[in-house]
């Protein structure tokens, strides 16, 4: 966003402001449709989960994975004009249940929709069996997540050792397996997570058809980085590896799937914050903002993301630190922000911060969240 538009949304709506751009929303998801015409795209709903993100990547024709039936419905309201038989086609070939692990009472709400979900061990399958049984399944694989900013092969993911051993498992219990779906961690820079998790799944839906198990989708989960910096590799160049290795492995009449998140939405999002108080500590200057990590820079603590705050004010700069305005200590933004010299009520900005940002915004210490304004819808 552009420095007089940000200047007249704050004069508008005050601080401190959440700002997202639909039309870069869009653009992004053309980028990647582009890069990837063999995949379908499932919009990841917990990276932002505002419901007018979620329609404009609806009205573009992606598809979304949930984790939740709060995103799930938040999906469900904008089909629900939708005939019911064109619903419950929507649902079944537009709508993962990526959450390994759910909940009975969230599978018993779930079976009418005869949904996808994953599925990750054999509890699970017991529990899909019993109360979500119309459901379709994939089998959610431990891959490796080398060098990603979050990593999630601690937490989710069936070895590939014991993979077909589980889809035999849930054949047993009168459910279907439709595929394999795998994530490299997110914001994943190196390549090699991509192409070793292919080869894995490669490997196994041949074990599963020598076993007379015939697999037909594969989910390449998410993690397509955004450009936070130059050191982010262009999406070009990962599609080009990902695609030839798709095209080597997997024939056509396979089902490809991406869970991107970050990628279509981290761009999308600029924050502005209003200077509230002005200090000198250790000989270091200080700021404090009425946005915090409690906020819109939550991504600070939970996803291990650096936020750059920026100045509308050019000159000279200083090495300053940047609080948040709750009586918390770890409300720090940055310890290490080169900044000019500004007065108390001055505004200072963060651009790619749509992903994993508001939508994680607390009511802590009786602040509340910065406003949400939509903009080029």
């Amino acid at each position: 966003m552009d420095h007089k538009t940000l200047r007249s949304l704050v004069k508008q709506h005050g601080t401190p402001l959440f700002v997202v751009d639909h039309k870069e929303l869009r653009k992004n998801y053309a980028l990647f449709r582009k890069h990837f015409p063999r995949v379908q795209v499932y919009y990841a709903v917990k990276v932002n989960s505002d419901p007018a993100i979620v329609e404009t990547f609806y009205n573009e024709g992606s598809s979304f994975d949930v984790a939740s039936m709060q995103e799930f419905h938040t999906v469900h309201e904008l089909i629900a004009h939708l005939p019911t038989k064109q619903r419950q086609d929507f649902i079944w070939n537009r709508i993962i249940y990526a959450n390994p692990i759910k909940p009975n009472e969230t599978l018993q709400e779930l079976d009418q929709y005869k949904p996808l979900v994953t599925f990750d061990n054999h509890e699970e399958v017991k529990k899909i069996a019993k109360h979500s049984p119309r459901a379709g399944l994939a089998l959610r694989l431990r891959v490796p997540n080398t060098g990603s900013m979050v990593e999630l092969s601690s937490k989710f993911g069936a070895l590939p050792g014991e993979a077909v051993e589980l889809i035999a498992y849930a054949h047993e219990h009168k459910l279907v397996v439709e595929g394999i779906s795998f994530h490299v961690g997110s914001q994943c820079t190196n390549p090699q997570n991509f192409i070793q998790s292919l080869h894995l799944s490669a490997s196994i839906f041949a074990e599963a058809k020598s076993k007379g198990f015939n697999l037909t989708l594969l989910d390449i989960g998410g993690g397509f980085p955004a450009a936070y910096d130059d050191s982010v590799p262009a999406l070009s160049s990962l599609a080009k590896t990902i695609n030839s290795e798709l095209n080597r492995l997997f024939p056509k009449t396979i089902e490809i799937l991406a869970e991107p998140g970050r990628f279509l939405v981290a761009s999308a999002g600029t924050a502005v914050s209003k200077i509230i108080g002005k200090a000198i500590r250790s000989g270091k200057l200080c700021y404090y903002v009425d946005d915090g990590v409690y906020h819109t820079y939550s991504g600070i603590i939970f996803d291990h993301c650096v936020y750059h705050m920026k100045s509308f004010k050019k000159g000279a700069t200083q090495l300053c630190a940047v609080f948040g305005p709750t009586c918390d200590a770890l409300d720090t933004i940055s310890l290490a922000e080169q900044l000019p010299d500004l007065e108390l009520g001055e505004l200072l900005y963060t651009d790619n911060i749509g992903a994993y940002s508001a939508a994680s915004s607390t009511h802590f210490n009786g602040f509340p969240p910065a406003k949400v304004v939509h903009v080029n819808r």
